[in-house]
């Protein structure tokens, strides 16, 4: 049956979208030195004096450091007067135009503001969209996930399901494709909360253990919700007939005057009336209130069963999105299992093994598989019953998230996507060793305009754009002692050890390390170097040497904190144009999903397919 349709979302140009990848990309020409140096490198590359005309305290004082509000202030301001007073002729005010040095805090801040998503305007806001999937379909109540999910994951895993959901049934879709599900938390809550059958594909198979344990505890907490929907059904009746006298009372004071409508009255009725005419009314009403309320009662308990009994099909219905062997179906018949005969025994367990193996084809099921998941997958060799479908991915790693939009266009079984990324450092880039590999299909760049000007982040701007700009403003710190630890660690490595590459990492260690000197000795023999020869004193010179400068390295991670959105930016333009050069696509658009302090990756790529949804 049809549903009346809300109007397609308003839909970014792509020409829009194009001019605004250009706009940041030239912007991040000169910006990207910034990220692309690595702050391990601080000291031993000199790179505060290479890349920054300013003192440390000047940067600071604009920008604040970690914990402070003058970021927060600095970025306010920038929002406010980024569109009034930016334009792309305005570069040589942040960047020497002879040394390329950043020369203007204030202004570069601003720059990095008009750059953003949200001041670009091509962001397609959520309530807009999900207003045009419902059309009139009333939103369904909401389960609280974070009973079992921390606050972090259920917050991603309500907003994206409740889209995902309004995806699926604008386009007549019940088949959910998960692209690098991990443990199944969307996959699990899309096919209980919203009846559909996922597919969650994670190429780890301690992941895909994982998603099964995770279903196991899931099924805990659903005999839990049960519980207290009979409880709080119980109460709710209860409720209702401690109402229910004083509307029968009032019911029968108005019937005292009336006779039987005919002979035929039953037996109950003559005793009524020959009551009536020699008992005086209020005694009457307080009997046949108390009658009505022991039938009440009665009616209640039958009530109450017939409702619990549909609250555990309900339930039992939850739990079918389990996997077979986690799932232990509970009902009533299963409580006299042990008066059974061994032939009845056999039977029910026949029928139990069908009813599972039927379920393969409902709607509301979720099944982790195990899957590496390329551009050239072919889904029919990993999901045998492959139909119409949505593909989804929350904080897919890498390239799977661009491998994700390459499938959605070339598989017509895939009629709409929605693509949250992360991990951008792992991303393949096409040109960043200025090598032209056409046969390989690389997560960077994805648009013609970016392949054909060769663009190239280059791994540490690609990890800068992983930093959480909202998360700092708001006084979360950056892990500035840890950093500064080692980066006099790279200055000891290089001057004592000569070493200046290394494919070995230091790793978490300064965490588990009581001091700079431990920090040292521990990281040491990571790296394999013999420190038998390195006494303490050389060790603490090095720390007194650099410790009055550590203020550079926190204005230096400042800064690319605060050019970080620009880089995802251009990550996430790049994305959205390849959509809009296909020919087949109706809609495409880039959404705020998430609150960005919660989920700093909080924005979805979304695409649907011609002649499938409008």
């Amino acid at each position: 049956m049809s549903r009346p349709r809300g109007a397609p979302p308003p839909q970014v140009a792509p020409a829009a979208a194009a001019a605004g990848l250009r706009r940041v990309a030239r912007f991040l020409a000169r910006a990207l030195p910034l990220c692309r140096a690595h702050a391990v490198e601080l000291y031993t590359r000199g790179l505060w004096e290479r890349l920054v005309a300013l003192r440390p305290e000047a940067v600071l004082e604009v920008l604040g450091g970690p914990g402070r509000l003058a970021l927060q202030h600095s970025l306010a301001e920038a929002a406010g007067a980024a569109a009034a007073q930016w334009d792309d002729c305005r570069f040589s005010s942040v960047f020497c135009e002879k040394s390329k040095r950043l020369i203007d805090v204030h202004s570069f801040a601003l720059a990095a503001k008009y750059y953003s998503l949200s001041n670009l305007g091509l962001c397609t806001p959520l309530e807009e969209i999900l207003e045009a999937l419902r059309g009139e379909r009333q939103e369904r109540n909401g389960i609280k996930t974070d009973e079992f999910m921390n606050s972090k994951k259920s917050h991603e895993v309500q907003v994206m399901s409740e889209l995902v959901d309004s995806i699926a049934n604008y386009c007549g879709i019940k088949q959910v494709i998960d692209i690098g599900s991990g443990k199944g938390y969307l996959s699990s809550f899309l096919s209980m909360h919203y009846n559909l059958k996922v597919y969650g594909i994670d190429s780890s198979n301690t992941n895909t253990h994982g998603a099964h344990e995770r279903n196991r505890k899931l099924k805990k907490h659903w005999r839990a919700y049960q519980s207290r929907a009979r409880a709080n059904l119980k109460s709710q009746k209860l409720e209702e007939v401690d109402d229910r006298p004083v509307q029968t009372e009032i019911k029968c004071e108005a019937n005292i005057d009336e006779k039987p409508l005919n002979n035929n009255s039953s037996l109950q009725s003559q005793d009524q009336v020959t009551t009536q005419d020699s008992v005086p009314s209020g005694v009457f009403t307080e009997i046949a209130t108390s009658e009505t309320s022991k039938q009440t009662e009665i009616n209640l308990v039958a009530q109450t069963q017939s409702d619990e009994s549909k609250l555990s099909e309900n339930v039992l219905a939850i739990l079918n999105v389990l996997p077979a062997d986690a799932v232990e179906v509970f009902s009533s018949s299963q409580c006299d299992c042990g008066e059974l005969c061994e032939e009845e025994k056999a039977k029910r367990k026949m029928a139990s093994i069908k009813a599972k193996a039927s379920k393969s084809s409902e709607s509301n099921l979720y099944f982790p598989l195990t899957s590496y998941i390329t551009a050239e997958t072919e889904l029919s060799d990993i999901i045998t019953d492959l139909e119409d479908s949505v593909m989804v991915g929350l904080h897919t790693c890498g390239d799977l998230a661009a491998n994700t939009l390459r499938i959605f266009t070339a598989k017509p079984e895939i009629k709409a996507v929605c693509s949250v990324g992360c991990c951008y450092h792992l991303l393949s880039e096409q040109y960043e060793n200025q090598e032209d590999c056409t046969e390989e299909v690389w997560g960077f760049p994805m648009c013609q305009y970016l392949k054909d000007e060769g663009w190239c982040c280059g791994r540490n701007a690609r990890m800068s754009a992983c930093l959480a700009l909202e998360r700092v403003a708001v006084g979360q710190m950056l892990p500035t002692e840890s950093l500064f630890y080692r980066a006099v660690l790279q200055v000891i490595i290089e001057e004592i050890y000569g070493v200046a590459k290394s494919d070995r990492h230091v790793g978490k260690i300064f965490s588990k390390s009581s001091s700079f000197l431990d920090y040292v000795r521990k990281s040491l023999k990571k790296l394999e170097l013999d420190d038998s020869e390195l006494p303490d004193s050389c060790i603490m010179d090095y720390y007194e040497k650099y410790k009055h400068r550590m203020n550079e390295l926190e204005a230096f991670n400042m800064l690319k904190v605060v050019l970080a959105p620009c880089v995802e930016v251009l990550i996430l333009l790049d994305r959205l144009c390849y959509l809009k050069e296909q020919d087949n696509i109706a809609w495409s658009g880039l959404v705020k999903l998430f609150d960005p302090v919660k989920s700093p990756r909080c924005y979805a790529v979304i695409a649907l397919k011609k002649q499938s949804c409008f």
